[in-house]
């Protein structure tokens, strides 16, 4: 797929000239006569780079440039300005705007086509990056997190943090009746609907082992409620999951369900692995607590710890258990099951 470039000048020549230029050299292009019309544009469908004329009339080059830096959203997008004032002083005020790149006017073809091919490729291993990103962190913070500075947010550090586990229940029994092939599908739409509803909710996928799956809220972006977000999200995959129960109820006639688990404390967190291979994980007693619980749940059932029953007091009702005995624990854990309403 070809990349997209907007150009973005007031004079109609400047236009056809850098459209039939660009487009020669095998990209699409798109074109806005003024800065207004540029925003919109990048709003509606984010190019890959923008050629941006400084004077126009109403909002000049700088201002729709900063305008591109101060959304989230296209804070990355590549930007180079074109100019046929004095370089030097219009360089620097491009610089404070946040443009990338520059080019002096009447333009030198081989030095257009140079910065673009430079700078689209920067994008593309940006691009790359923010995939990776989204791999186990919501859209909307991975882009935050691919920023400049973005990754400061996963340098090792201390907070409370909400840790929930899902675990499917009669796996073990599916795997030895099913076909290879129908295992990976019912993973897949289990993975499928949680990760559709824990992005929803804020949530932070640590990891896909197969029948379980850890999330936690609260990091690296802080979530007001994480407990209620645990919750929600845990009401929702459980409906959610009566679909799957029914479908492979029919299909095969094989019985699976669904325990979840939730705990709230402190954690270490950061990322973890090594060059080539990182993820972002949570380290501490409270994802042990949460891990716990969700294997001594039931199919259907939500366990929580006092903690978050407590955050929870006056919004959602649990049924105390009294202290389990958890593998791993030297003292039983006091343990509540979230009421579900019929």
């Amino acid at each position: 797929m070809a990349q997209r470039i907007l150009v973005v000048d007031d004079t109609p020549q400047n236009v056809k000239l850098f459209t039939d230029l660009l487009i020669a050299q095998g990209y699409e292009v798109d074109s806005a006569v003024n800065g207004e019309q540029a925003l919109a544009k990048i709003a509606a469908a984010a190019p890959d780079l923008v050629l941006l004329d400084v004077m126009m009339p109403g909002m000049s080059g700088y201002e729709v440039c900063r305008r591109i830096r101060d959304n989230p959203g296209t804070a990355l997008l590549p930007v180079v300005m074109a100019t046929s004032l004095d370089p030097n002083e219009e360089r620097v005020k491009g610089i404070e705007a946040g443009a990338d790149d520059f080019l002096s006017k009447p333009v030198n073809r081989p030095e257009l086509f140079a910065r673009v091919r430079s700078l689209l490729r920067i994008k593309a291993l940006q691009d790359e990056r923010l995939s990776r990103l989204k791999s186990f962190f919501s859209p909307q913070l991975a882009e935050v997190l691919a920023t400049a500075g973005g990754e400061a947010l996963l340098k090792t550090h201390r907070r409370e943090i909400t840790v929930q586990f899902f675990d499917l229940r009669g796996f073990t029994a599916f795997t030895d009746s099913a076909e290879p092939e129908e295992v990976m599908e019912l993973l897949r739409g289990f993975h499928g609907a949680l990760g559709k509803l824990v992005l929803q909710h804020q949530g932070t996928i640590e990891r896909f082992a197969g029948d379980s799956v850890m999330v936690f809220y609260n990091d690296p972006l802080p979530v007001e409620r994480p407990a209620e977000h645990a919750v929600q999200a845990a009401l929702a995959m459980l409906q959610a999951f009566e679909t799957i129960v029914a479908y492979w109820k029919k299909r095969a006639g094989l019985e699976i369900g669904l325990g979840i688990g939730i705990a709230q404390g402190y954690a270490t967190l950061g990322a973890i692995g090594f060059e080539g291979r990182w993820d972002y994980a949570a380290i501490g007693k409270v994802t042990n607590v949460a891990a716990r619980l969700c294997a001594e749940a039931k199919s259907g059932q939500v366990l929580a710890d006092g903690k978050t029953a407590a955050a929870l007091e006056g919004t959602f009702a649990f049924d105390a258990l009294g202290p389990l005995s958890l593998k791993g624990f030297a003292q039983p854990v006091p343990a509540f099951s979230l009421r579900r309403e019929n």
